[in-house]
């Protein structure tokens, strides 16, 4: 659909601005958006940008948006894309190097072992079931798995939910979902690694909480920080 036209169908008061300037914008995803467009057929967050662009800054042509990164579509938080074609290319070039601070907030009902550590696996992407498998060591025979990296804090705990704080070291697929998961503690809501009661909206507690980076072309500290979404839950830990 044209952009013009897609625009008067869509309430670009939904696109809650985090972070803008002449290369780059972050947004907070609403829990359950797609980032990209798929069979659904559901207008995905990024023509919701790129609304928002056309109307803000009355531009008259078509409108660039690249895509640094994504969140699954049940996964809330800040997200950040590329106004340009440089912003997006040296912001590629920040996410392969790992020049990136990722901060992640996770609601579950039950807490590991320790108040904080470091948990480090090795993960496999299964596309046909659209999972992520983990496993505790590499063998032999297992080199199509990459490691996965993350330290966690639990920093609250209230009415029988843990809420842990994640440092994300690598990007894999659903990684902070998978690896929770496999040391028994899924994310709520998240029923593709465990937990058994599904949230009714179909969304999960986990939250793309800060992204905090040297900008590539400013040179400048840029930290960005996404409110949590308003439900009961979350607001436990207010």
């Amino acid at each position: 659909m044209h952009l013009t036209l897609l625009i008067m169908k869509l309430d670009i008061k939904q696109v809650k601005v985090l972070y803008e300037d002449n290369h780059l914008i972050a947004v907070n995803k609403p829990a359950g958006w797609l980032v990209h467009g798929d069979d659904t057929k559901d207008t995905p967050l990024t023509e919701y940008v790129k609304a928002w662009i056309k109307v803000k800054h009355q531009k008259p042509g078509n409108v660039f948006l690249g895509v640094i990164h994504r969140l699954d579509r049940p996964v809330s938080g800040v997200i950040l894309f590329a106004k340009t074609s440089k912003g997006l290319a040296k912001m590629n070039d920040v996410f392969k190097k790992r020049e990136i601070k990722k901060i992640y907030w996770g609601i579950t009902n039950k807490a590991p072992h320790e108040l904080s550590g470091t948990l480090k696996h090795y993960i496999k992407k299964d596309n046909k079931k659209n999972t992520s498998n983990v496993i505790d060591k590499m063998g032999k025979n297992n080199t199509t798995y990459k490691e996965a990296k993350l330290d966690y804090t639990v920093i609250g705990r209230l009415a029988g939910h843990f809420l842990l704080e994640i440092n994300l070291h690598t990007g894999r697929s659903h990684q902070i979902r998978a690896q929770l998961g496999h040391v028994g503690c899924p994310i709520k809501g998240d029923l593709k690694y465990g937990f058994t009661v599904p949230n009714p909206d179909a969304t999960i507690h986990l939250h793309s909480r800060v992204l905090e980076f040297m900008h590539p072309v400013k040179k400048e500290l840029v930290k960005i920080t996404a409110p949590h979404p308003k439900d009961q839950v979350w607001e436990l830990f207010d």
